[in-house]
């Protein structure tokens, strides 16, 4: 049978490097050679074919890796090792992994890493409407109009959009539960700013059907096989 290759950017992606949008940037950055030759963004990579990144080889972890971190504030979600903080210096782990998605410097909570580029883009793609679920803590105490206005799609102008409609329940004077379903930078934030509050404290509890749980502070686990089925058959929803 004919060897089609793979592109540049799925095989970073599942040999654990990065997500491929961030391995089309490494590529892009002249940071990855295939059989000795510089690569470009849509090179593919035939078999036995030697992948260098930064001079170092690259190969396909066989060994399926999904670890739930409780990500403390502080620590930035990105592999690039050349961002100070960064969560895979954080973690020193023996393997190759990376973040599933962001989560702010200054927020803390659940975060997931993995190897496996394909559940990356799964989880990702906006359009799937997977939830994921926070406890904020804000500055003053929440209004009837506050709870109404946040849960029914909040115009963020300087982005141009709307915030989809969401679920929010008052937890505390100063606190609530807002399960979302979209992944817009300094979402929560941003919405809160609009009705005149700020932030104090931003845990994320839940993405999907994986949980914080106990999990202590700046620890992580391995996500169970149960739970890792559950996740994959959302995904093919």
């Amino acid at each position: 049978m004919e060897d089609c290759g793979v592109r540049i950017n799925k095989f970073l992606s599942e040999a654990g490097v990065c997500s491929r949008r961030q391995a089309d940037r490494i590529v892009a950055e002249g940071r990855v050679t295939v059989a000795k030759v510089t690569a470009a963004v849509g090179t593919r990579v035939y078999g036995g074919q030697e992948v260098l990144l930064d001079g170092l080889p690259v190969k396909k972890e066989e060994e399926r890796i999904l670890l739930a971190l409780y990500k403390p504030r502080g620590i930035v979600c990105t592999s690039e090792k050349r961002e100070k903080d960064n969560v895979i210096e954080y973690m020193q782990y023996p393997k190759r992994i990376y973040p599933i998605g962001r989560l702010d410097k200054d927020s803390e909570g659940l975060l997931l890493l993995t190897n496996q580029g394909e559940i990356v883009n799964e989880i990702m793609r906006a359009r799937n409407m997977h939830e994921k679920e926070y406890i904020v803590t804000v500055n003053k105490p929440l209004t009837e109009s506050f709870l109404r206005g946040i849960s029914g799609g909040v115009p963020l102008v300087e982005l141009g959009q709307y915030t989809r409609i969401c679920r929010v329940e008052k937890t505390g004077k100063n606190s609530f539960r807002i399960v979302l379903t979209q992944g817009i930078n300094r979402q929560i934030r941003r919405m809160c700013e609009y009705f005149g509050y700020r932030v104090e404290k931003l845990v994320r509890v839940r993405i999907m059907n994986i949980r914080l749980g106990d999990l202590e502070y700046g620890k992580y686990r391995k996500v169970t096989e149960d739970e890792y089925k559950k996740l994959c058959d959302m995904c093919r929803k």
